[in-house]
């Protein structure tokens, strides 16, 4: 039994001990008495459950290729239902997958026309009954969310009333939409029509401060930062960086998310796309409240390890599933090594961001 610090599922930064369990688990258990550490408190790295990616692709990548290290949990957010809910039923590698299933669109709007979308990825809406049916379809193959494609760049897009019949159907079923929002306008109408989230941190256009507010107040938004360059950066990037910057200054709600699948991006945690987050304001702990950790004191979550001498200095990029050797040698708790998923794939890159 090895004492550590931890991240709660409330965010505070506490005491606990970690204890192999009798299946080989690693099991955390909050200190007694409780200690919450201040925030000049040293420590010798952090202990925190398994992170999500908010945006990927399943069908356009080798699900297989994920491992069940520092990411538990990814949002499929565009493919065929039945076969993202086959992901869903037997986890590939143990990582758990959320779904939004397939794109809904205008008739003949992005993603329709598009080669890199596999075939079932998408409904052409026309009226308000085919709106309400998609939404109907979706959560009855268990969709967790709905993904609205709103796409001027590409296409028609849906107009205001079919949009809002979309909203109205997933909040009937309790399901948040999700708004691919791209083109000039585009992302103040679907938070206009009640979109709860960006598929991206918008990128089209800067925006201005009256209508970052109006964004932090209602909508959340995935980063998808790295997916506009690939390293290489590039107007889009440093629009997207830009306002991420803004949205975050004014306390809006950011989540770690990649677009896997759309081009040569990492399988497992990009440091590209945390190297983005920081050069957007964002602090170690802030991007580690973007990646969302599972709780790490349920007995289901497997736990990683995060070096660090202080909360200032998380080396998040370096986080690891956690090992004996960051319990039992306190000298290499403070030295940063390679991530355990770092798997570069390249692969041919859709246009466009889906």
């Amino acid at each position: 039994m090895s004492e550590v610090w931890f991240r709660d599922r409330d965010g505070l930064i506490r005491r606990g001990t970690v204890a192999e369990s009798a299946r080989g688990q690693w099991r955390l258990t909050p200190g007694v008495p409780d200690r919450i550490a201040p925030a000049a408190e040293p420590l010798d790295g952090l202990v925190v459950g398994q992170f999500t990616d908010w945006h990927v692709h399943l069908q356009l990548v080798a699900p297989g290729e994920l491992a069940a290290g520092v990411l538990g949990r990814v949002l499929d957010l565009g493919a065929h239902p039945e076969r993202v809910r086959e992901y869903r039923d037997a986890p590939p590698r143990g990582v758990r997958v959320d779904f939004a299933g397939a794109f809904l669109t205008a008739a003949g709007g992005y993603p329709s026309d598009r080669a890199w979308a596999p075939a079932g990825s998408f409904r052409e809406l026309v009226d308000v009954a085919a709106a309400a049916a998609a939404v109907a379809e979706m959560a009855a193959h268990g969709a967790s969310v709905i993904k609205v494609a709103s796409n001027a760049t590409a296409g028609p897009v849906l107009s205001d009333d079919l949009f809002r019949a979309i909203v109205a159907a997933a909040d009937a079923a309790g399901l948040p939409v999700v708004a691919h929002a791209e083109g000039h306008g585009e992302a103040m109408r679907v938070q206009r029509l009640g979109a709860r989230m960006l598929a991206h941190t918008p990128f089209s256009e800067r925006l201005g401060p009256a209508e970052l507010r109006a964004h932090a107040d209602t909508v959340i938004w995935i980063s998808t930062l790295d997916v506009h360059g690939w390293g290489a950066g590039g107007t889009a990037f440093e629009i997207a960086r830009d306002n991420l910057a803004g949205f975050h200054a004014l306390g809006g709600s950011v989540r770690y998310g990649t677009d896997l699948g759309n081009g040569p991006l990492p399988v497992g945690l990009n440091p590209r796309e945390l190297a983005g987050l920081r050069s957007a304001g964002l602090t170690p702990l802030e991007i580690l409240a973007a990646l969302t950790p599972a709780d790490p004191e349920l007995p289901e979550t497997s736990l990683v390890f995060i070096p660090g001498t202080s909360v200032h200095d998380l080396d998040v990029a370096a986080a690891r599933p956690l090992t004996r050797a960051d319990l039992g040698e306190p000298d290499t708790l403070r030295r940063s090594s390679s991530p355990s998923q770092q798997t570069d794939t390249t692969r041919p890159a859709p246009k466009e961001q889906p």
